[in-house]
């Protein structure tokens, strides 16, 4: 992977810096495991995609609301779901919703303390911004991490009004930078949200590859394949 013409860098927040390649699902199902809550992972992904479907449609998170805060109203709507279908005692709802919380909760700290050291490296020589489908909350997940130092913009979907996986996000991104398509690199998680619409508008691209939502997109391969962060200061030829 030759890098030596980037002069700027694109990143993806949820799934990349925050659960290392992974899609958030599979993040949330580890956790319900580990706080006991026994269900088939077909009602998960049902709960899962019924809490993605009412926060876009009812505004549950608001923008000083961190990742923790998130995570709890997340669980909650997920977790009433499965009460509803018969697989969790009301009675438990409370206490898993908020265990399921805090576990994911640590996670994600996790993965973004594995993450810090490398926008620490790479903040010192590129530029850096932020492009994100999220709830409208982002920046204050960002200061909560202490990530919002790293990124000179952030253009979040909830703001613009641009989802991915319309280039037009990333166009924004690019021209935050102030840069041509071809100086800026697109770091994240998912081929058809993130790799596909950067590489339409020219952009290079590193894609953190990890456990996704369909096996589908499990079964793609492409040249820029990358299995961790720290694989990037190399690639890019920094120390």
């Amino acid at each position: 992977m030759e890098m030596k013409h980037i002069k700027g860098i694109i990143f993806d927040y949820g799934g990349t810096l925050d659960s290392g390649g992974d899609h958030w699902s599979e993040v949330i199902w580890d956790a319900y495991r580990k706080c006991g809550i026994d269900i088939d992972k077909s009602l998960f992904r049902d709960a899962y995609v019924h809490a993605e479907r009412e926060l876009a449609r009812t505004r549950h998170i608001l923008p000083h609301h961190n990742f923790r805060d998130l995570l709890g109203i997340k669980m909650r709507i997920e977790l009433q779901y499965v009460c509803d279908h018969g697989a969790l005692p009301a009675e438990s709802l409370d206490e898993k919703a908020r265990q399921t919380a805090d576990e994911c909760y640590a996670s994600a700290r996790a993965s973004i303390e594995r993450a810090r050291p490398v926008l620490e490296t790479l903040a010192a020589h590129y530029p850096l911004v932020l492009v994100s489908n999220f709830y409208g909350n982002v920046e204050s997940v960002l200061r909560d991490f202490d990530l919002d130092r790293y990124f000179r913009s952030v253009i979040e979907s909830a703001v613009v009004g641009v989802r991915k996986p319309d280039p037009a996000i990333f166009r924004m991104g690019v021209e935050a930078l102030g840069m041509r398509p071809e100086e800026v690199l697109v770091v994240g998680d998912s081929y058809r949200k993130d790799i596909v619409p950067a590489e339409s508008l020219g952009c290079s691209v590193l894609w953190l590859k990890g456990k996704g939502w369909t096996a589908e997109e499990d079964a793609v391969t492409h040249p820029c394949i990358i299995s961790s962060l720290d694989e990037i200061p190399a690639a890019l030829g920094c120390k």
